[in-house]
Formats: structure tokens, C-alpha cells, sequence
């Protein structure tokens, strides 16, 4: 499981609990730059898919690869290299290619630029915006204590998924994994990637779409999730079944 921007692994401290209890071993690293005292200045999203590739490189069998807004991005761009037995996609970030669908899409990708050349910093996390359009589901204590983890995003990060049109080096590209399932889930009320550009990603990658009416951006964690677990966990079973 990875997490997403300005997050670690501790995102799916509960989320992974069922999965635990039926019996699937579960992996929730801090992608580069995340853990405590650490810098993620200058980090690539390819470091981020890097880091996911190598992680699954280290298991005897083909992985289940899950992913968060951010994180989904990476494990899409790990993905092609890696052929993970399947891959979830919570409330991705899109690949390069994929337009926004909505007028928030479009002002965070040209938001960051008040900060200046913000591609070369490190960029700490903001509570207004956190409550806003990601923690916006969590109640006033939960919605602090999750905020007090969140750790500074690299710039160039952002940057290479935000304005992917910008980057001449094509970043955040993806192709459809052969062979993979994909199955990318979307909350209704997500104003960070909605379901039109959730959709969108899912079908860059060959994969099906599911929406979660009434939930937001921070699926992992937010009222609800253990619909969105067993959501998972159902389409996972299926799947695996069917490529036994």
C-alpha cells in the first residue's frame, strides 16, 4: 500500500487491518523523502516509482499493488515494469495525458507558483487546504492528529503531476499493464480528482472505475472506508479467482 503526497505509510494504519484479517500480508513503506527527519528536496515522481519497484522486486510472488492519490500515480508508473498481480488505485493522480475535469483541478496545478520555483523546494504541508479538499470528511480532532503526521512534498513532485504538460521529459507518462487488472476508486464528493478525471485514468490503463458516493479524498482513512475496504477486498477476490 502507498501512500500519497506529503503523507507515509501510517495513512493505512487502519485501512489495512482488514486486509491483515483475511489472511494477505500487507506492506505500507514511506516512499523516499517521507520518513521522520527526512528531505524529499529534488525528488522525482521516477524516484517515488522506483522505490515501488524496488519494494516489489523483494517478494517471491507478483504483488498486490494499492495506491493513493499520489502513490496511485507511482504505482501506475511502477506498474509496466513490475506486472503486480493487480492494481487499486485510490482517488489516483493522473498520469501525464489526462486533463482535469473541474476549475479546483485546474487552480492547484497553477496554485503552487505563488510560492515561486517551488519544483526546487521541498513544500511544507497547509492545514487550510488539507481540511479543505482532503481531510475535509474528519472530524476537528482526527482531522488535527492526521495533519500533525504530514510531512513537506517535494516540489519537483508536484510539479511533474500537477503540470504535467510543462515537463518535456514526459514524466508521469503510463501504458495499460499487460495483463494487470486495475480497478480505480473514486469518492463523489472528491474535489482533488473527482470521478470524470478518476474515470479518465482508469481508462488510460485498460481498468474499471467504482464510485463511493458521499466520501471525499482521503479514502484510506476517512467515514467510511471499511466500505472501501471490503469494496477492494471483493473485486480482489474476484479477480485473483479468476486468474487462478
Amino acid at each position: 500500500m502507498i501512500h500519497g503526497a506529503f503523507c507515509g505509510g501510517w495513512v493505512f494504519d487502519a485501512f489495512r487491518a482488514p486486509f491483515e484479517a483475511a489472511g494477505h500480508q500487507v506492506v505500507t513503506p514511506d516512499l523516499p523523502g517521507h520518513g521522520p527527519g527526512a528531505d524529499p528536496t529534488g525528488l522525482s515522481m521516477s524516484d517515488y516509482a522506483e522505490a515501488v519497484v524496488r519494494q516489489c522486486q523483494a517478494f517471491d510472488t507478483a504483488p498486490v499493488l494499492i495506491g493513493h492519490s499520489l502513490g496511485g500515480l507511482a504505482c501506475q508508473m511502477a506498474a509496466a515494469r513490475v506486472r503486480p498481480a493487480a492494481l487499486i488505485l485510490l482517488a489516483p493522480s493522473a498520469p501525464w495525458g489526462v486533463y482535469g475535469s473541474t476549475m479546483e483541478e485546474g487552480a492547484s496545478a497553477v496554485g503552487l507558483y505563488a510560492l515561486g520555483p517551488f519544483w526546487l523546494q521541498a513544500v511544507s504541508p497547509d492545514y487550510r487546504l488539507a481540511r479543505t479538499y482532503s481531510l475535509d470528511r474528519l472530524d476537528s480532532e482526527a482531522r488535527r492528529a492526521a495533519f500533525a503526521r504530514m510531512v513537506p512534498e517535494s516540489g519537483r513532485a508536484l510539479w511533474e503531476t500537477l503540470n504535467w504538460w510543462l515537463d518535456p521529459f514526459m514524466t508521469t507518462q503510463v501504458a495499460a499493464p499487460h495483463g494487470t487488472p486495475v480497478l480505480a476508486i473514486a469518492g463523489g464528493g472528491d474535489l482533488i480528482h473527482p470521478p470524470a478525471t478518476v474515470r479518465q485514468t482508469a481508462e488510460r490503463l485498460g481498468g474499471a472505475t467504482e464510485v463511493f458516493e458521499g466520501m471525499s479524498h482521503w479514502l484510506p482513512g476517512e467515514p467510511g472506508w471499511e466500505a472501501v475496504a471490503d469494496g477492494c477486498m471483493t473485486w480482489l477476490d474476484r479477480t485473483l479467482r479468476a486468474a487462478a
